[in-house]
């Protein structure tokens, strides 16, 4: 199922309700603006597609520093259509497609590069994962690397050698090539996230069975590996390590629990008579964090109950319509959290296309004020669901 699966069909007014407001001899000029307006859109959302099309085309024959000029050139496009026809779906689908295809080619270069240096490349299938919105296939504007790799078993010390290597250079080329890094080090630059399939199956174990000094930050890890999914390299190898992973997720119900747990206790931009909040201090002061206090908690909600429903899919919206099909969620909850998505994240990326353009500093603090009334009720009604999704998953989990 796709996430384009979710666009809602525009609602167009009835034609009485211009027309009763038109004399007679303004219909015909209102109408030929009306034609003129939506064949210049028209024409740009097809002068749009073509740039597109011609600059994916174009990475296969790229590398290095110029990948990252062609992905600017990208994201540009997709901010500039996004503030004509504000598709949240169609922005996460076209940016994660198209950086899909710079991953690979970034790879492709990476081998290509260690081959010719006289590296001996280990007869082991290995493979890509992404995870964060690039796993969920949620790519916005502003994109950092949360990545994994895996390669087989039989390879030995010298296996583990080639690919600590690799993973430095596929790191420094996903960076020039516009990746920026991850703040919080999930990158297979990092041991935690890189090794042999056996490697991950002795990490997943000792974290789910908590033989590991910091349980926190390990289960941290596990939920961030709940969205895996495959980019490049071995399918088959990648497929065994994400079900591995799930499966684990599934069978041991007190790690789940504590993910509910922590899922539960997500604050929420609501203050009181479920008015929202906003900081009354700082340098921040009328403002929120939209992704931490209100985009965040609905992914997270949402993810735990499709781990614990044996969901497979990793988009927040497919999940959503998945934990709807299966019984958890009835049709009307169900539109109510997938609007809620929309709103907030149509909110996030409005937000970062202010920082692209240097408009505020920040990717992720919003005033609400600064909206319409119906923006801003929409965001409180929003948050009011992700409450009742958090209040659903304390029952079910019986969280004391």
């Amino acid at each position: 199922m796709s996430v384009a699966t979710y666009i809602t069909p525009p609602v167009l007014p009835d034609l009485t309700d211009i027309t009763r407001y038109c004399r007679i001899e303004d219909i015909e000029p209102f109408l030929q603006m009306i034609s003129v307006a939506v064949k210049s859109d028209r024409n740009r959302i097809v002068e749009w597609r073509s740039k597109k099309e011609q600059l994916v085309a174009s990475i296969e024959q790229t590398e290095g520093p110029e990948l990252k000029i062609i992905h600017e050139s990208l994201n540009q496009i997709e901010l500039e259509r996004f503030l004509l026809t504000p598709s949240v779906n169609e922005l996460h689908r076209s940016c994660t497609h198209y950086r899909d295809i710079l991953s690979s080619r970034v790879m492709d270069t990476v081998i290509a590069d260690m081959d010719a240096a006289g590296f001996v490349r280990p007869t082991v299938p290995f493979a890509l994962i992404s995870m964060g919105s690039d796993g969920r296939e949620e790519q916005t504007l502003i994109t950092d690397q949360d990545n994994l790799i895996v390669y087989g078993d039989g390879g030995g010390e010298a296996a583990d050698v080639y690919f600590k290597e690799f993973s430095t250079r596929l790191v420094d080329g996903l960076e020039e090539a516009g990746f920026m890094r991850c703040t919080g080090d999930i990158m297979p630059t990092n041991q935690t996230w890189r090794g042999s399939y056996s490697q991950w199956r002795k990490r997943l174990f000792s974290i789910v069975r908590y033989e590991v000094e910091d349980i926190g930050k390990n289960v941290m890890d596990l939920i961030v590996m709940s969205d895996a999914r495959y980019v490049v390299g071995d399918k088959g190898l990648a497929s065994e390590l994400i079900e591995m992973i799930r499966s684990m997720e599934r069978d041991y119900f007190q790690v789940l629990w504590g993910m509910a747990k922590a899922a539960t206790e997500m604050k929420l931009a609501l203050g009181f008579m479920k008015r929202i909040w906003t900081e009354g201090s700082g340098q921040h002061k009328g403002e929120f964090n939209v992704k931490l206090l209100a985009w965040a908690p609905l992914v997270m909600n949402v993810r735990i109950l499709a781990i614990n429903q044996s969901i497979p899919a990793t988009s927040t919206l497919e999940r959503i319509s998945l934990l709807e099909t299966e019984g958890s969620f009835s049709s009307s909850f169900a539109r109510d959290l997938i609007d809620a998505y929309h709103v907030l994240t149509k909110q996030r990326i409005l937000i970062q296309i202010k920082a692209l353009k240097g408009i505020q500093n920040d990717s992720h603090y919003l005033n609400p004020y600064l909206l319409s009334t119906v923006e801003r009720e929409q965001i409180r009604h929003a948050m009011t669901k992700i409450e009742e999704l958090q209040k659903i998953i304390h029952t079910n989990f019986h969280i004391v």
